[in-house]
C-alpha cells in the first residue's frame, strides 16, 4: 500500500534546501558549522560538503546534493551556484504553474533557453593559450577569482602562485592526484608552502643514512614482525622451552631469508606498509637500505603512482617485481617534524603543498579551498576558453534570453524569461550577501553592456560596477556551461513531479 502528498511540500523542501546554502554564495558569504553526534564541527562554506553532512529528511536535498556532488566532481567548484540555480529556477516554475502554464510547456522553454545560454557562453569566451605568458597570467586570475569567496581569500595572491606553481609541475598532465598536501597546526595560513618532490610523512629508520641519490625503490605489504610468534593463527603446545626457542628461531630464519630476497633485486630504499621489527632493520641498513615503516595506505598508493612502483607483497618472483625510481631521498624538516622527500620521481615532476594553520578546521577549509582552485585549474589547462567573471557573463545571458524570448511565440516565451531571471539570480544573490542594493547594481550592469561595456561586472568592494579585466575576474567556460546544464537537469527532474509517494506500513 502507498500514499502521497502534494507536490508543493516537496517544493518547500527544495526552498528551504537553497535558503541553508545561498547565505554562503560569492566572497562575502558567510559559514556554516557542521556539528556531529560526537561533539566534532567543522566550519565550511563549500556547497557540497555542507549539503553532504545535513541531517535533512528530504527527497529534495537527495537530488540536489546528487547535482552538487557531480559539479564537485566534474569541475571541482561552483557548487553552492549550482544549488542557488536550481532554487532560482524552482521559484519560477512555481510562479509560472500558478498562472496555469503547463509544466510541460515549462521544461520546453527551459530546454531551449539551456541551449541558447550555452551558445552564448561559447560566444562570450576567449582562449589566450597562443600566447604563453598571456595564458599564465589569465590562469593565474582565474585562481585569485576562485579563492576569492573562500577561507584562504585574504592570503589568495599567495595561494594562487602555489595553486600555478604546483599545476603547472604536472608539465600537461590534469592529475591532480600528483599534488600531495599535507596540514600541520602551528603558524598562519600564510606560512604555507610548496616543496619540490613528494613527501612522505614518515621519518628514516633508526641510523639510517639521510639522503640517497638514485633511489631504487622497492614498496612493500609484507609481515616484518616476527618477534611474535605466528603460524597461520594456530595454538602449539610445547613440553620443555628448548622447543619453543627451536620454534622461534626458524620463525626468525623464515624472515631473514625474506629479507635476503629483498635485497637481492639491488634496492637502496624499502618502503613497507607494515612494521620493520629493530633486527630486520638493522640488518638492511648493514646492507646500506634506507627503511621506512608503517607508511600510511594512501601515501604508499600516490608514492607508487610517482615513482613507478607496484605495492608488493611476495618477492619469489624477481620478474614480477616493479621497482620504483628517483633521483634523490632525503629527510627533511616541516616544522619541527621529520618527513621524507622524494624527489625527480619517473613519472612526472611532482610535488606537496604544506598548509599551517592555528587549529584543524581552519586547515580542514583551507584543503577544501586548494582542492577546488586545483582542480579548477585543471579543467582550464584542459580547456582553456575563459569568461569574464563578477556577474559580466550572467548580466549578458539574461539581457539576451530576454531579447531572444520576445521572438518565441507562445508560452513557451514566458518560461525562457523565466530562465534570464533565474540566471541573473546568480550576482543579485552574491551582491545581496555583501550587503548592496542587488537590483540597482545588476541593472548598472545590463545598462553599462547595452552602452557597449562588454567587461562591466560587480565590485563588491566599492559598492559599484567595474570592469572584468581591471579586477581581475575570470572565469572558466567549461564551469559556468556545467553550472547551467547541471541546474536545468536537476530543476527539470522536480518539475516533472506531480505527487509524492511513500509506503504505508500495513495495520497488524
Amino acid at each position: 500500500m502507498y500514499k502521497y502528498n502534494n507536490i508543493p511540500i516537496f517544493l518547500k523542501d527544495v526552498k528551504k534546501i537553497v535558503e541553508l546554502v545561498k547565505s554562503t554564495l560569492g566572497p562575502k558569504g558567510m559559514d556554516k558549522i557542521l556539528l556531529s553526534k560526537n561533539g566534532n564541527f567543522q566550519v565550511t562554506n563549500d556547497g557540497a560538503t555542507i549539503l553532504k553532512n545535513a541531517l535533512f529528511d528530504s527527497l529534495a536535498l537527495n537530488i540536489i546534493r546528487d547535482v552538487c556532488n557531480v559539479q564537485d566532481e566534474e569541475i571541482g567548484d561552483g557548487t553552492t551556484s549550482v544549488c542557488c540555480l536550481i532554487g532560482e529556477l524552482i521559484s519560477e516554475a512555481e510562479r509560472l504553474r500558478s498562472i496555469q502554464i503547463h509544466p510541460q510547456l515549462i521544461i520546453k522553454g527551459f530546454r531551449i533557453a539551456t541551449k541558447k545560454t550555452l551558445n552564448i557562453i561559447e560566444s562570450k569566451s576567449f582562449d589566450y593559450s597562443n600566447d604563453p605568458l598571456r595564458f599564465c597570467l589569465e590562469i593565474l586570475n582565474v585562481v585569485r577569482t576562485t579563492l576569492n569567496s573562500k577561507i584562504i581569500s585574504p592570503f589568495r595572491e599567495h595561494f594562487s602562485r602555489i595553486v600555478v606553481k604546483a599545476v603547472l609541475k604536472l608539465k600537461g598532465s590534469t592529475n591532480i592526484n600528483f599534488i600531495k598536501i599535507i596540514k600541520k597546526c602551528g603558524g598562519s595560513l600564510k606560512d604555507s608552502f610548496i616543496e619540490d618532490g613528494y613527501i612522505l610523512e614518515k621519518k628514516n629508520g633508526i641510523s639510517q643514512p639521510k639522503k640517497i641519490e638514485n633511489a631504487r625503490i622497492l614498496i612493500a605489504n609484507t609481515s616484518m614482525d616476527t618477534d611474535k610468534i605466528k603460524i597461520y593463527g594456530a595454538q602449539i603446545r610445547v613440553k620443555t622451552i628448548s622447543r619453543l626457542a627451536e620454534i622461534e628461531v626458524a620463525e626468525q630464519k623464515k624472515i631473514f631469508d625474506k629479507c635476503k630476497k629483498i635485497i637481492s633485486h639491488k634496492i637502496n630504499v624499502f618502503i613497507n606498509r607494515q612494521l620493520i621489527y629493530n633486527r630486520h632493520e638493522r640488518f638492511f641498513m648493514e646492507h646500506g637500505i634506507l627503511t621506512i615503516e608503517q607508511a600510511d595506505f594512501e601515501g604508499v598508493e600516490r608514492l607508487a603512482l610517482a615513482t613507478g612502483a607496484e605495492i608488493v607483497s611476495t618477492f619469489d618472483i624477481p620478474s614480477k617485481i616493479k621497482l620504483g625510481k628517483c633521483k634523490i631521498v632525503e629527510e627533511i624538516l616541516v616544522g619541527e617534524e621529520p618527513m621524507t622527500r622524494f624527489s625527480g620521481c619517473s613519472n612526472g615532476d611532482m610535488c606537496t603543498i604544506i598548509l599551517r594553520g592555528a587549529n584543524f578546521q581552519i586547515l580542514d577549509e583551507a584543503e577544501r579551498s586548494l582542492h577546488d582552485a586545483l582542480c579548477v585549474l585543471g579543467q582550464v589547462i584542459r580547456d582553456p576558453r575563459l569568461v569574464w567573471g563578477g556577474g559580466n557573463i550572467e548580466a549578458h545571458i539574461a539581457r539576451e534570453l530576454e531579447n531572444f524570448s520576445k521572438k518565441i511565440p507562445g508560452k513557451t516565451a514566458l518560461a525562457i524569461e523565466s530562465f534570464s531571471k533565474s540566471i541573473q539570480g546568480i550576482p543579485r544573490i552574491v551582491s545581496k550577501n555583501a550587503g548592496l542594493d542587488s537590483i540597482d547594481l545588476i541593472n548598472k550592469i545590463k545598462n553599462a553592456q547595452e552602452e557597449g561595456q562588454e567587461k562591466a561586472c560587480l565590485d563588491l568592494n566599492k559598492g559599484d560596477i567595474g570592469k572584468a579585466d581591471e579586477l581581475g575576474l575570470i572565469e572558466s567556460s567549461k564551469l559556468k556551461a556545467q553550472l547551467v546544464i547541471s541546474a536545468a537537469e536537476a530543476a527539470e527532474m522536480i518539475i516533472r513531479i506531480d505527487h509524492q509517494f511513500s509506503e504505508k506500513t500495513p495495520e497488524n
